[in-house]
């Protein structure tokens, strides 16, 4: 994208229409869109998790069977 400016232009009124441009492409909205991209699991990490929340809890209900106190869980946001 190629802006130059007019003859009696202000600086102002060539930033505006800059930025104007710049909203019409959708240059912003593409670079957003990738920047905040969610990937996608591959197998083997989805069979992890999986794997690991099993354990958790097996470990949860023997320790519930068991009349053990039972540990806060801290979940990320």
């Amino acid at each position: 994208m190629k802006i130059q400016k007019q003859p009696k232009e202000t600086s102002q009124s060539l930033v505006y229409r800059f930025t104007k441009a710049v909203q019409k492409s959708g240059v912003l909205i593409e670079a957003r869109k990738r920047r905040f991209a969610v990937r996608t699991k591959s197998e083997n990490l989805k069979q992890r998790a999986a794997l690991v929340r099993e354990t958790k809890k097996k470990e949860f209900q023997k320790l519930k069977k068991l009349g053990k106190p039972l540990k806060e869980v801290k979940r990320r946001k």
